[in-house]
């Protein structure tokens, strides 16, 4: 199984571009809402020197060939507003998560998560043919949780003490996840909630 090749995603609301340094300046001042890092385990990022040092952390990782990093451009601004990747490659067991994801707070709550997530759903199962996609979140993160559920993916249990964050917190993990079987539903349901009545 191959996570090749590494392309822009795009959609009506969101394009997801293959992840660059040269993205940094135009997604700090996203990355100045401190609520953003209350669940990712990177710190408070509020400044563009440590923007780019995450920016390249993620992309080292992604040269080992474990992730494949996405900065989310908004279409209709043509401005980056976020984050998003696949991680946790698994090529012998057909599967991969999502995670890493986190835009401006003026995009939250809107079209733009529900597409992105299309977009990389779309992708894992019909381009890289994977079984199984995963998504994890912090379990004090409920608005995370309602999202993942309201696309569709299947509550599966509880990792604890999975992630030690920078602050010292030993985070519990909820872990949802969506399976080949599922994807031809799952689809139809994004498909809908992106219907122009519904975003």
């Amino acid at each position: 199984m191959m996570f090749t090749p590494h392309v822009p995603l795009i959609g009506a609301h969101v394009r997801l571009e293959p992840m660059t340094l040269a993205h940094a300046e135009g997604l700090l001042p996203h990355a100045l809402e401190p609520e953003i890092w209350l669940y990712i385990p990177y710190g408070n990022i509020d400044t563009l020197e440590k923007l780019q040092h995450m920016i390249a952390a993620l992309l080292a990782k992604q040269a080992t060939g474990s992730d494949l990093c996405y900065t989310v451009f908004h279409q209709a601004s043509n401005q980056p507003i976020g984050l998003t990747r696949y991680i946790s490659v698994d090529r012998v067991n057909y599967g991969v998560e999502i995670g890493g994801t986190w835009y401006g707070k003026a995009y939250r709550r809107s079209a733009v998560n529900t597409e992105a997530k299309y977009l990389l759903f779309r992708h894992a199962f019909e381009v890289f043919e994977c079984q199984r996609v995963q998504i994890q979140t912090d379990v004090r993160n409920e608005r995370s949780q309602r999202a993942i559920e309201r696309i569709g993916a299947v509550r599966e249990g509880v990792l604890r003490k999975n992630k030690r964050m920078p602050d010292g917190h030993e985070r519990f993990s909820v872990v949802y996840s969506i399976i080949n079987d599922e994807w031809s539903a799952v689809k139809t349901r994004l498909e809908g909630m992106l219907q122009p009545a519904q975003c």
